[in-house]
């Protein structure tokens, strides 16, 4: 998990995000226009409230102190989730992450002038529940959306399990 930012003639808002590494599927978001711990808070919770079990997870964030605070990292532990934060310098442990931000940015958020933060919230959540989620394809999942990939890891399953 990470934080980004998103410009409005209002002020900033501030989008903290979970991404599932297996699906490439954004499973929790919360929009704020304040970067407090209850903005990731929130966004772990949403993902929590989506996945079906949680247990043996390990999550990745940056070193903020968001991330850091003891309710965060007793909330993952309430989920049996471990915490992996990336070493000072290192980009790599949250690169998914990262790349899924470069990804908003050039699609939406660099190219929307947003008038107003209720504006930017709405596409925000557009962009990620009905594009991002289900449409947009990624070459890490043989060109599938992270809807048809999981669609199609369940679909295994069971198929395998008959």
């Amino acid at each position: 998990m990470s934080l980004t930012s998103l410009p409005t003639d209002e002020g900033w808002l501030y989008l903290a995000s979970v991404v599932d590494l297996y699906h490439r599927k954004v499973v929790g978001w919360a929009i704020s226009n304040r970067m407090t711990k209850q903005l990731t808070l929130d966004a772990i919770k949403q993902a929590v409230g989506r996945e079906l079990s949680t247990e043996g997870l390990i999550f990745h964030s940056d070193k903020g102190s968001q991330y850091a605070a003891y309710d965060y990292q007793d909330n993952l532990r309430e989920h049996g989730i471990r915490q992996s934060m990336s070493a000072k310098g290192d980009c790599y442990d949250i690169a998914s992450m990262e790349s899924f931000f470069a990804t908003i940015q050039k699609e939406l958020i660099y190219r929307e002038h947003f008038k107003t933060r209720a504006k930017a919230r709405l596409d925000t959540v557009d962009y990620i529940e009905t594009w991002y989620n289900s449409r947009r394809i990624h070459s890490s999942s043989g060109d599938l959306s992270p809807a048809e990939y999981e669609l199609k890891y369940y679909t295994s399953l069971s198929e395998s399990a008959a």
